[in-house]
């Protein structure tokens, strides 16, 4: 019986590369719901090309007859009815966290890409999966190769997780070069393809802030025992350090569809057509080298202050991850220069973050809070770094 799979922000690249693994697994998997945001044309083409007729555009209403649902209330109807057996959630950003609520409400596993959800409502999401008894598989790669590893050396022999960071464009770069960053420069990633939000978020290492974040709920520890280094060539997608002070890492070529994979066919492991890496095919005269360095967070205020909310109870981790996102997009906008960015990050979280949410509305509010905050913070500050 194939696997019925529901993919939400199937135009996206973590959508786009979803798909790919389910044509090439035509006889494992069927499409039984796709969702867009506001890519009718990206979301009518890939409903023909998997014979899906459950399609739902969630940014915007469309007289599209092929388009069954729209908006949000579309998008919570589409997850109720598509009758999935596993969401790949793709969505970027906060708008991701209620479709993972819908998803786990409805008795569906979870292949979670949108490390928000994590982030802003870890304790609540979990509860909702256990009493539902389904899974949640992180599929960032970092979190994927930890997932992975754990399941193999246990829990208990674990001491500390070591996220691995590729650096972005700028980790050479010193603070007067980053002083005069551009927009077009932040989205050139040296190594993945991925949306706006998450390249900048990479540059400025908010993008490895979220994970540290994400890593300390899913795994169940403190930001002591979760690590950054930069490691440019994206080989090495994390690692463990067991007890003993052995390191165990996972790697591979950086391509998302090896964290996708493992999700959707947990916990086999399948024979499949991706590019493998050949330790022994590199010439002596054109070695393949594999560097290491730690993560500078005076240059990179963002991990910092990541790591400071991960610290907090209460509700500090949304308002990091709200903050970033205003700032994120005033950004992308020019109406601030790169270290605008952390600028208004730590502004935000300046304030009395410590009411502990008990319900995802309050999740929600919380959120809605931080951005007002954000906002004024946005307007106050000068423009002197434009």
């Amino acid at each position: 019986m194939k696997k019925k799979i529901l993919v939400l922000g199937c135009t996206g690249s973590i959508g786009t590369s979803t798909l790919k693994i389910i044509e090439s697994f035509s006889d494992r998997f069927e499409v039984t719901g796709l969702s867009a945001h506001t890519n009718p044309a990206g979301l009518i083409e890939a409903g023909r090309k998997f014979n899906c007729k459950n399609l739902c555009l969630s940014g915007s209403k469309t007289a599209d007859s092929s388009i069954k649902y729209s908006g949000q209330d579309g998008l919570e109807q589409l997850i109720k009815e598509c009758n999935a057996d596993i969401a790949v959630n793709g969505i970027a950003g906060s708008a991701g966290l209620l479709p993972s609520v819908w998803v786990l409400e409805n008795g569906i596993d979870l292949a979670l890409a949108n490390k928000e959800t994590i982030v802003m409502a870890a304790p609540l999401v979990y509860k909702i999966a256990e009493a539902a008894g389904k899974q949640i598989l992180p599929v960032d790669s970092e979190h994927s190769a930890v997932f992975s590893l754990i399941n193999k050396y246990g829990r208990n022999s674990v001491s500390k997780i070591i996220l691995t960071a590729s650096g972005g464009p700028f980790r050479k770069f010193t603070k007067e070069q980053l002083n005069s960053v551009t927009v077009e420069d932040a989205l050139k990633h040296p190594t993945w393809n991925m949306g706006k939000k998450i390249t900048i978020d990479s540059a400025t290492l908010a993008n490895k802030g979220l994970e540290v974040i994400e890593a300390c709920r899913l795994f169940d520890v403190t930001p002591d025992n979760v690590k950054v280094t930069v490691h440019p060539q994206s080989l090495v997608h994390s690692l463990i350090e067991t007890k003993d002070g052995i390191l165990y890492g996972q790697i591979s070529k950086p391509d998302m569809r090896h964290p996708i994979m493992q999700a959707l066919f947990w916990p086999d492991f399948t024979e499949n057509n991706l590019e493998k890496l050949d330790l022994s095919s590199f010439l002596t005269s054109s070695p393949l080298e594999m560097t290491f360095a730690g993560a500078n967070t005076e240059l990179f205020p963002m991990l910092k202050l990541a790591y400071s909310a991960a610290e907090k109870n209460g509700g500090y981790t949304i308002a990091y991850n709200a903050a970033n996102e205003i700032a994120v997009q005033a950004f992308a906008g020019k109406k601030i220069g790169f270290y605008g960015i952390s600028d208004i990050t730590e502004k935000t979280l300046q304030h009395d973050w410590t009411h502990e949410p008990k319900s995802i509305d309050e999740v929600m509010q919380i959120d809605k809070e931080a951005r007002l905050l954000a906002e004024n913070v946005l307007q106050s500050i000068t423009k002197k770094d434009v």
